[in-house]
């Protein structure tokens, strides 16, 4: 533990910090210290096992999450949520639900519009076609990666009867037909069978401590193999980023109880998602008097840190089915189906707006889950103390804009309602009722007290052409101080149309394909 002077430090191996580790490290002549505050779970069968996936957070919150709980909702009668991540090497992609979906190309043409090329559609396409090796069939193959290190499967492979029926009825009530692969910039809109999962082709977790730290790139002790100048440090919690003179040279971190200091000679990259914020900010990078408030020395004065906060919302729609159906034949196949589909009285049929999930919950109930996907309201992450040890505040702000109530609403009125009249006899809409759902106030109330979150939170240190609208430009590079970078979903901004973990790995990827082409073109 001396010495510790590397050419650059990753704070977090989640999502992004695994993948911008890797492959930084993939130039021999570069040195990376990883650190992250869990530890290597890969083997523990709540991990490996997918067949955990949907239930891991309620079952074994202690053990691989961190431990936080967010502000209380006011449009959601004061109810308070879990705050939280992946504290484990793969960070929330150790323990998410394992859906890989990609952000559809109209997301990218605003990113371009405001960042420029870097974030285009085809610069896009062309970063999740080198990630991926897709497992499945598609209907764009020039679109998809099939070399990449991420296992990416598509299932199940023979979709059930159960299946069939939603997205028959979806087709029916909504009037778009069944697409092969969502994950085709084509195909946006529509449902479908198959769900994209990031799991090995015998349906185990994939996560990128699997895909990006396996051993021919790390070896137990943590070491780089075959010339590799990589080092993995785990149970390691930043504190704050050294700086001098607006310079980041370091990071001074927690470990076991002892605290280090590790120093970098080219950059500081912070990938620790919903932590990246506070990390800011116990830095000196932040809302000046927020920061003075707790006693911590203002570096940069910046206060969009810790603003912008989006995350994805969930309800669900419950049927009862009778006769129950058989089991799934594939278990590591969470959803039966799925559905992306538009505002239902939007005025762009092309744009995703809600997504549906169905499930079985038991063996006689469909369980369809609502998820607005570009919702309107915001939040913010605030630190309470110079304490880097006392949790942050997290609040969502779930319904703050009057147009996320509606879209919700609406989705159950004519979606919903007309997918229950759609489906064969066999299935009855029993939660919430079609008196609940043809009352307004009734409705109202049944969202506030049953919308939940889907942890997907992004945008609180958004990328931006200056400080005064963002914390961070195209680059990750934050504005104000040189040499450190933000990478993970935290710099996201404007929201993506779909799960999460797709985005993480592209970031990742892109900003470490930066930084290498920095170096060549300083050589």
């Amino acid at each position: 533990m001396s010495n510790l002077e590397y050419d650059y430090i990753v704070i977090g191996a989640g999502t992004a910090g695994a993948t911008i580790a890797k492959t930084l490290s993939d130039n021999r002549r570069n040195s990376v210290l990883l650190l992250e505050a869990g530890e290597n779970d890969d083997e523990d069968e709540p991990i490996r096992n997918s067949t955990f996936a949907p239930v891991l957070q309620n079952l074994f919150f202690p053990e691989y999450f961190w431990q936080g709980e967010g502000v209380p909702q006011e449009e959601l009668n004061n109810r308070t949520f879990r705050w939280t991540g992946g504290r484990l090497l793969g960070g929330s992609s150790s323990v998410n639900r394992q859906l890989y979906v990609r952000p559809t190309p109209a997301i990218f043409e605003k990113w371009q519009q405001l960042l420029g090329p870097l974030w285009s559609p085809q610069e896009a396409v062309r970063g999740f076609k080198e990630l991926e090796k897709y497992n499945g069939i598609t209907d764009n193959p020039a679109a998809r990666g099939f070399n990449g290190r991420l296992d990416v499967r598509q299932a199940p492979v023979d979709p059930t009867q159960t299946a069939e029926d939603i997205v028959l009825a979806i087709e029916q009530a909504t009037g778009f037909h069944r697409i092969i692969d969502y994950n085709n910039p084509n195909t946006p809109i529509g449902p479908f069978v198959k769900n994209q999962y990031t799991q090995k082709p015998n349906g185990t977790r994939e996560s990128s401590s699997t895909a990006f730290l396996s051993r021919d790139i790390i070896n137990e002790a943590g070491f780089g193999v075959n010339g590799r100048k990589l080092r993995l440090l785990t149970k390691s919690t930043a504190l704050r980023i050294i700086f001098c003179n607006k310079i980041a040279t370091g990071v001074r971190f927690l470990k076991e109880g002892k605290s280090y200091e590790a120093y970098a000679r080219k950059k500081v990259i912070v990938s620790t998602g919903i932590k990246s914020p506070k990390l800011l900010m116990l830095s000196g990078i932040g809302p000046a008097d927020e920061l003075r408030s707790v006693g911590i020395p203002v570096i940069v004065d910046n206060p969009n840190v810790g603003q912008h906060l989006a995350n994805h919302s969930i309800i669900a729609a419950v049927f009862s089915i009778n006769p129950p159906p058989p089991p799934p034949v594939d278990p590591n196949a969470h959803l039966i189906a799925d559905a992306f589909l538009p505002n239902p009285i939007g005025i762009n049929p092309t744009l995703r707006e809600i997504q549906l999930e169905p499930f079985l919950s038991n063996s006689n109930t469909l369980v369809v889950g609502i998820s607005p996907i570009q919702p309107k309201s915001r939040g913010s992450i605030n630190i309470q103390a110079n304490d880097p040890l006392k949790i942050e505040l997290g609040d969502e702000e779930f319904l703050d804009n009057p147009a996320d109530m509606e879209l919700l609403k609406n989705a159950f009125r004519i979606y919903i309602q007309n997918i229950a009249k759609a489906l064969n006899p066999k299935y009855t809409l029993i939660s919430p009722t079609l008196d609940i759902i043809n009352n307004d106030t009734s409705l109202e109330n049944f969202i506030r007290q049953n919308l939940s979150l889907t942890f997907h939170e992004e945008s609180t240190l958004r990328m931006a052409p200056s400080k005064a609208l963002g914390v961070v430009n195209s680059r990750g590079e934050v504005f104000g101080v040189r040499n450190l970078v933000v990478a993970d979903n935290s710099i996201i901004p404007f929201t993506v149309d779909g799960n999460t973990s797709a985005i993480a790995y592209l970031i990742g990827l892109k900003i470490a394909q930066q930084l290498l082409e920095e170096e060549d073109n300083c050589r």
